[in-house]
């Protein structure tokens, strides 16, 4: 008994131990944070010294995040998955549009506030206060789309109880939508990610772009919360198999353990219906992040800003300092020499172009070769079932005759293509992952060439794509509305048929039913050519933009240094001994801001 008494004291003992050691430290995270929030708005001076403006502004807002105790957790995921309608119902209140079209152009974060509130601000602008039932007028494709009314950030405030300790919800554009501007609007917003809850479901469980952006983000944070949502349009086979996949791919990816992935239905419970699956886990699982790791959180954010922007604006005190000390007429001669090196690299690229339209009449050609062989396989017999299963109909009566025959045709199409285009999409994929590494491969071939080239400032050009992160576009590939009932007759339509029926020629109701399963064949064979063609376009696209915005980046900079450099001259050299020592200054000062 005595033994007993005393094991239970030793383990009472080490438990308050154990709180006390958590106590102190997250008291000395605590009291880190308003150091680098200094530090950051120190950093946020000094850009704006050295004409940055832009990371100005996002020093501040990040100092100001910092104290305030805010970090965000993002809600990411492809679309459709039900992001906005999570968020939703985290917070108990429907805030966030949600729709059956893509209704999330911006990032927007959702924050703790006294009242039910919303605030837009626009790009080079200030806040401005909306009612949130006006938000789909700037966070909507319908409304705003690819983001063509400039909107820089959208924030809602809400009374919510899991957000009055500093957790932000962020829900962000979905990827995988028809809108590139939507996983741009992603991608961006990537360095401010605090933590994240993933969203995947069961068809597919968890797509490519989705897998990449997991991992982008992974590197970057450690706290990654797994939800399978719509759980109750699934049934318990389907989640069976999803979840163990998830797992599998998501912990392969990331090198490491994901934790539990939780299965819900957000749309059943902001129905306000009584929590099924595993919402309760959810939530507390969101409760312990704020309590554990809260702070952590907001310091890591400082920690990640801080970095970034220090190192932006290094790049900046280089670019200065070299243009103040070379003769003017020489930084003209390198900036004419940087212009022509871009002229060629703009010619270039056109060259690289015909590498790229190579590759995708090769790919046009093998799915033609693809659809070709499968319409000879599955043509005669296909046609003879549909035939038969159109003699077998016993209406006499025109119209309903032509509305059974239509969706007999349909069906057995649909059961001849649907196999054979799952198929199909997994070889499109394989091909696509192929052309896409080889594509970016040229591009970041083509940007070692740029930074070997006479122009210095090109040898600073990041070797910044890879085939996941910097190469992506839309995929569709989904068996959608060609396979249909046709359209209802229209009254002239609907009179012939009625005559048809009386006359007994209902033979001319069979052949447009035959000519329209024929259409059904012919035009969702085409879907996979198609639709890889237009992925392979947009993507190709989407790369080549990437390469100019580099190299523009590098002329900005060179030529504001320049026109800086030239001021400064032309007022003597007094001034530019001043400005260089201002310069050193605040290289000095950035890199002393980094290291503490």
């Amino acid at each position: 008994m005595v033994e007993q008494k005393i094991a239970e004291e030793r383990v009472r003992g080490n438990m308050s131990s154990d709180l006390q050691k958590t106590d102190d430290t997250r008291g000395a995270i605590r009291a880190e944070i308003p150091d680098i929030a200094g530090r950051l708005m120190r950093l946020g001076e000094l850009a704006s010294g050295l004409g940055s403006q832009r990371a100005s502004e996002e020093a501040a807002n990040l100092a100001q995040r910092l104290r305030e105790g805010r970090f965000y957790v993002a809600c990411i995921g492809q679309f459709k998955r039900g992001k906005s309608t999570l968020l939703n119902a985290l917070v108990e209140d429907r805030v966030l549009p949600t729709g059956v079209v893509p209704v999330t152009a911006v990032p927007t974060v959702l924050r703790f506030g006294e009242t039910r509130h919303a605030r837009v601000r626009f790009q080079g602008g200030t806040w401005t206060d909306v009612r949130p039932d006006e938000l789909t007028q700037y966070v909507s494709e319908e409304h705003n789309p690819e983001n063509a009314k400039g909107v820089a950030g959208v924030e809602v405030f809400v009374p919510s109880p899991l957000l009055t300790d500093g957790m932000c919800f962020v829900d962000t554009p979905g990827l995988g939508s028809v809108f590139l501007g939507n996983t741009a609007a992603t991608q961006a917003f990537v360095p401010h990610i605090d933590a994240a809850i993933i969203v995947v479901g069961a068809d597919p469980p968890i797509a490519g772009e989705e897998l990449a952006l997991v991992e982008q983000v992974g590197k970057q944070v450690r706290k990654l919360v797994v939800v399978l949502n719509k759980a109750d349009r699934t049934s318990d086979a389907e989640r069976r198999i999803a979840a163990p996949f998830t797992r599998n791919v998501l912990e392969k990816r990331l090198g490491r353990p994901i934790g539990p992935i939780f299965e819900i239905s957000a749309y059943e419970h902001s129905q306000k219906n009584k929590a099924r699956w595993d919402w309760n886990e959810l939530v507390a699982v969101l409760r312990k992040l704020v309590d554990e790791s809260g702070q952590t959180l907001v310091r890591a954010a400082g920690e990640r800003g801080l970095r970034r922007l220090s190192e932006e604006l290094l790049a900046v005190t280089l670019e200065e300092r070299e243009a103040l000390v070379r003769p003017i007429e020489e930084s003209e001669r390198r900036i004419a020499a940087m212009a022509e090196t871009i002229g060629g690299a703009e010619r270039s690229l056109r060259e690289i172009g015909a590498l790229f339209t190579a590759e995708q009449h090769r790919l046009s050609d093998l799915f033609l070769e693809r659809r070709k062989k499968f319409l000879e396989e599955v043509s005669d017999g296909a046609r003879a079932e549909a035939q038969r299963e159109c003699d077998t109909v016993t209406s006499r009566y025109g119209p309903r005759f032509r509305r059974v025959v239509l969706g007999a045709v349909q069906r057995i199409a649909a059961r001849r293509v649907l196999p054979w285009l799952s198929m199909e999409q997994a070889a499109a994929e394989e091909e696509y992952r192929r052309v896409a590494g080889r594509f970016v491969g040229i591009g970041n071939d083509y940007l070692q060439k740029l930074a070997q080239s006479r122009v210095p400032e090109l040898a600073r050009l990041p070797n910044a794509l890879n085939s996941e992160n910097g190469f992506r576009a839309a995929s569709r590939f989904q068996f959608e509305d060609l396979i249909q009932v046709a359209r209802p007759a229209s009254p002239l339509r609907y009179l012939a048929d009625v005559f048809l029926g009386c006359v007994g020629a209902l033979f001319v109701i069979r052949r447009d039913a035959m000519a329209f399963f024929d259409y059904l064949l012919e035009m969702n064979s085409a879907r996979v050519q198609s639709d890889v063609m237009d992925r392979v376009q947009q993507s190709r696209g989407q790369l080549e933009a990437e390469i100019r915005k580099l190299l523009r980046e590098v002329t900005r900079i060179a030529a504001s240094a320049l026109d800086h450099a030239r001021t400064a001259k032309a007022q003597g050299t007094a001034t530019v001994e001043t400005e260089l020592v201002r310069i050193e200054a605040a290289e000095e000062e950035i890199q002393l801001l980094l290291r503490n």
